[in-house]
């Protein structure tokens, strides 16, 4: 679904909570961005489910924070929403927060009421934008997927550096290719497979005439 769908008025879009607050706070697309994070391949940038609805949040008292004119450092929305929101915070930092905010004509009350909780984000996503997320992915392509990306990263960062180096002429070299070779050997027969073949056979060969 695209970033327009969520500002339709449509029936399921009214009994989302999370629906109707994009529009109401005019967060036109952080829909797709909600989805993209919960659902992605990359364990890196996967997020759960309740750290989404704090970074919904966050982005909630952003805007009240911005709409009221109001100058912010690096940072400090994230700890304005810490201050309001974690019970650890004592009572007095509560109420100096929600005093300054309150002067600058934001109705913490309702702000805090507007916040969603971690169920009310999967309903959008499963309900709202018909997101699914299976978390029992099969382990060893889950692993091939990570190693594949480490791989290619470190390959890159290689790459980079040995471009910069060439230009500085602290090394001399022409034209050269980076390979990133991770193998695994087995200690029973010596035998040596790159990691992603061995995990797609997912066995040595020593193995596959019944051995231990």
């Amino acid at each position: 679904m695209t970033s327009a769908d969520d500002e339709q008025s449509s029936s399921r879009g009214r009994s989302s909570k999370v629906a109707r607050l994009i529009e109401q706070y005019g967060l036109q697309g952080i829909g797709p961005q909600l989805e993209e994070l919960w659902t992605t391949d990359d364990p890196d940038r996967r997020r759960s489910l309740r750290s989404l609805a704090d970074f919904f949040n966050r982005q909630l008292l952003k805007q009240e924070m911005e709409q009221a004119d109001m100058q912010t450092l690096d940072g400090e929305i994230e700890n304005t929403f810490r201050l309001l929101t974690d019970d650890s915070v004592s009572r007095a930092n509560q109420t100096r927060v929600r005093r300054r905010l309150e002067r600058e004509g934001i109705d913490v009350d309702q702000l805090k009421n507007d916040f969603v909780s971690y169920q009310s984000i999967r309903t959008y996503l499963t309900k709202y934008r018909d997101a699914t997320y299976d978390n029992d992915t099969d382990p060893v392509a889950s692993t091939k997927k990570m190693i594949q990306r480490l791989q290619s990263r470190v390959s890159n960062v290689v790459e980079t550096k040995i471009a910069t180096l060439k230009e500085s002429g602290a090394v001399s070299v022409d034209d050269f290719q980076i390979i990133v070779d991770i193998r695994v050997i087995c200690e029973r027969c010596g035998a040596q497979k790159d990691v992603i073949s061995f995990l797609d056979d997912k066995k040595c060969d020593c193995t596959q005439s019944g051995g231990e």
